[in-house]
C-alpha cells in the first residue's frame, strides 16, 4: 500500500518540478528579452537623431559643433569621467561600508552616513564650483565632485546588504570554524552582492548625469555642447546633445542592470 502510494505520487512531484523549470525558463528568456529591448530603442533613437540633423540646414557655427570628431570628443570625454568616478566611487565605497558594519566600527556609522547625505545634499553644481574653487579647474577636480556626490548610494548598500544577513548564518560560519574574514569573504559578501550592486547601478546612472556639469570647470564632456547650444541660441545643438547625454545615462541604466544579472550569485 505505501509503495503503492509513493509511486503514485511520484509522477505528480516530478510534473511540478518540470513546471517550475519550465516557468523559471520562461522568466529567464522574459528578462533577456526585456534587457535586448532597450539597446535596440536607444540606437533607434539615435538613428532617428542623426537623420533630423541631417535634413536640417546648418549654418557654420551649427556645423562646426555637430561635426563628428566634436561630438566623439565629447563623449569620449563624458565617458572616460564617468567611468574613472564610478571606479574610484566603488574602492571608496564598498570597503568604507564594509568597514562602518564591524562590530568595532559600529559607533563611526551615523559619522560616515552623515558624511555620504552631505556629499549628496549639496547641489552637485555647487560642489563642483567650490571643490575648482579650493583644488583648481580640471579632469581631476570634476572626478572628485563626482565621487563625493556618488558615494552615498553605494556606501548605504553595503550597510544595507551586510547588515541584512541573518545572524544564524554568521554564527554557523563562525560554528564551522571560519574566521570572521572568511565568513565575511565567503557567507556576507555574497548574500550583498545583488543589494550593493543595485547601489553600483544607481551610483553609475547619477555619476554620468551629473558628469555634464564637468563642463563649468573645463574638465569636458557632453555638458559643453548643451552650453554652447543655450548661449549660441542653437537649438539644433542643444537638443542634439542632450539628446546623446540622456541615450548614455539610459545606456549605463542598462549595463548596471547587465551587471546586476550577470554578478548575482547564483541561487539568490
Amino acid at each position: 500500500m505505501a509503495t503503492a502510494t509513493i509511486a503514485s505520487a511520484e509522477p505528480g512531484a516530478g510534473t511540478r518540478a518540470r513546471a517550475n523549470r519550465v516557468s523559471v525558463l520562461w522568466r529567464a528568456r522574459a528578462g533577456l528579452a526585456g534587457m535586448a529591448v532597450r539597446p535596440v530603442l536607444l540606437g533607434a533613437a539615435l538613428l532617428a537623431l542623426y537623420l533630423w540633423v541631417r535634413a536640417q540646414s546648418l549654418d557654420s557655427i551649427e556645423s562646426r559643433a555637430l561635426a563628428p570628431q566634436q561630438i566623439r570628443l565629447a563623449l569620449w570625454q563624458h565617458v572616460q569621467l564617468s567611468l574613472v568616478a564610478t571606479a574610484l566611487t566603488i574602492a571608496i565605497a564598498v570597503p568604507l561600508g564594509v568597514l562602518l558594519t564591524r562590530s568595532f566600527a559600529r559607533w563611526v556609522k551615523p559619522i560616515g552616513l552623515g558624511l555620504g547625505n552631505f556629499g549628496q545634499a549639496i547641489p552637485s553644481i555647487g560642489l563642483i564650483v567650490l571643490l575648482a574653487l579650493w583644488i583648481g579647474i580640471g579632469f581631476w577636480t570634476a572626478v572628485i565632485g563626482l565621487v563625493a556626490y556618488a558615494t552615498l548610494p553605494i556606501l548605504r548598500n553595503t550597510i544595507v546588504g551586510l547588515d541584512g544577513v541573518d545572524p544564524a548564518l554568521k554564527e554557523a560560519a563562525r560554528g564551522m570554524g571560519m574566521s570572521r574574514l572568511a565568513v565575511l569573504r565567503r557567507v556576507e559578501l555574497p548574500l550583498a552582492v545583488p543589494v550593493i550592486l543595485a547601489g553600483v547601478r544607481t551610483a553609475l546612472v547619477l555619476t554620468v548625469a551629473t558628469a555634464a556639469l564637468a563642463t563649468f570647470i573645463d574638465a569636458g564632456g557632453l555638458g559643453g555642447g548643451l552650453i554652447a547650444g543655450i548661449k549660441l541660441n542653437r537649438p539644433t545643438i542643444t537638443l542634439t546633445f542632450g539628446i546623446i547625454a540622456a541615450v548614455l545615462a539610459l545606456f549605463a541604466d542598462w549595463l548596471g542592470g547587465i551587471a546586476e544579472e550577470a554578478l548575482r550569485p547564483r541561487g539568490i
